[in-house]
């Protein structure tokens, strides 16, 4: 099965960028006896699996392909296999195959699909077939800027798992999340820029890139916080900027060094406690010139999850009830057997149920977990 999933990878590799699952499809029919091969890729929102060549979209959680992105692991039912399309932890949806004789057919079939993953994200930035055909509405010019501006969704490695999510996805503005790692360090920042619109997306994206600028760079933390504070503040003069929580986990040791710069909220998730992280406050980057930013330095033990939540979280009202630090810690904690991206989805989707809709706000939700030292995932693979 391996030179199975060899020739399905050079078969992609000279694909034309429209034309990737048509490549697997044959190839699963010539080798498989597979007739019937289809993409679902799961939409901006992670509520709706939809078909890249159209048609109906799956949204019901208890539906074989739905089991399959949420478990990641292949599903078998009534002679049809549902394969996790997936890379680095990074989901982009299920292929549909059939007819699959039985269950065990589906293991060896796996490599395949994340061949076709990992194909997809090369191909994604130079077209638009397969952005076209995740959105299950039109997105707003303000929301097309945060999507392009994001690293992606998830990331597994062997000692973190993390993911984040945008709300309303179809029409954020100026709330977004980043995050790179090293191998050795990983740097998330959440930000939640001013304004509405366009004029907040565009001030969102200033901030992004001023500090990944800063990052590149490898200097400290701090100074990170205050290049990209000048940056804004030079364009700006004070009358727009950027409330961001700035954090960098050594993967070794688990010291999680932070800068809270007006920042959305901290909460770690311990041995099943909520306990919000209290950290000194400290200027919105642009707000002032010449802003001077302290690090401050938290221990993390192995198991432990970190949530990054920004105000329209706690803020967002149905009924005129406001959702509150009461219904978030009640969230969180039953959030500790998911995998970071099941976290950040049942949250907002806890908050869309709570509001009867979207949210009117903008709302990011970023979750980190560290596993300790060179030890495996608790979800998934790296």
């Amino acid at each position: 099965m391996s030179e199975s999933v060899d020739r399905a990878r050079s078969a992609l590799l000279t694909a034309p960028v429209d034309l990737l699952t048509k490549r697997v499809a044959t190839l699963l029919e010539r080798e498989h006896g597979i007739t019937e091969t289809e993409l679902l890729q799961v939409d901006y929102r992670l509520a709706a699996l939809l078909p890249l060549g159209g048609g109906e979209e799956l949204r019901a959680p208890g539906h074989p392909a739905w089991r399959c992105f949420d478990h990641q692991q292949p599903v078998y039912a009534d002679g049809t296999g549902y394969l996790p399309v997936s890379m680095r932890g990074e989901r982009r949806g299920v292929l549909r195959v059939a007819p699959v004789a039985d269950e065990g057919r589906l293991t060896g079939l796996v490599g395949i699909a994340t061949a076709l993953a990992h194909e997809i994200t090369a191909v994604d930035p130079g077209t638009d077939v397969y952005r076209v055909a995740r959105r299950s509405r039109r997105l707003t010019l303000a929301a097309e800027m945060q999507w392009e501006l994001l690293p992606g969704r998830s990331r597994t490695r062997p000692s973190f798992s993390l993911a984040g999510q945008l709300e309303p996805a179809y029409a954020v503005r100026g709330d977004s999340f980043d995050w790179s790692d090293d191998g050795t360090q990983v740097w998330t920042a959440t930000i939640n820029g001013m304004g509405e619109g366009v004029v907040a997306s565009m001030l969102t994206t200033l901030a992004t890139c001023a500090l990944r600028n800063a990052r590149r760079a490898g200097i400290s933390l701090a100074d990170q916080a205050a290049l990209a504070d000048q940056a804004i503040y030079d364009l700006h003069r004070g009358e727009q900027y950027v409330a961001t929580l700035l954090l960098r986990l050594d993967l070794h040791s688990g010291l999680l060094t932070a800068i809270d710069a007006g920042s959305p909220r901290l909460v770690l998730l311990r041995d099943g406690e909520v306990s919000v992280q209290a950290l000194e406050a400290q200027f919105p980057l642009g707000m002032f010139e010449g802003t001077h930013y302290r690090e401050q330095y938290i221990q993390l033990e192995p198991a432990d999850r970190l949530f990054m939540i920004s105000d329209g979280v706690l803020e967002a009202t149905g009924r005129n009830v406001r959702y509150g630090e009461t219904a978030l810690d009640r969230m969180l904690r039953r959030t500790a057997p998911m995998s970071p991206l099941d976290a950040v989805r049942s949250v907002l989707g806890d908050l869309r149920a709570f509001v009867s809709g979207d949210l009117t706000d903008d709302a990011v939700v970023v979750c980190l977990d560290w596993f300790g030292p060179q030890a495996g995932p608790k979800h998934g693979s790296a």
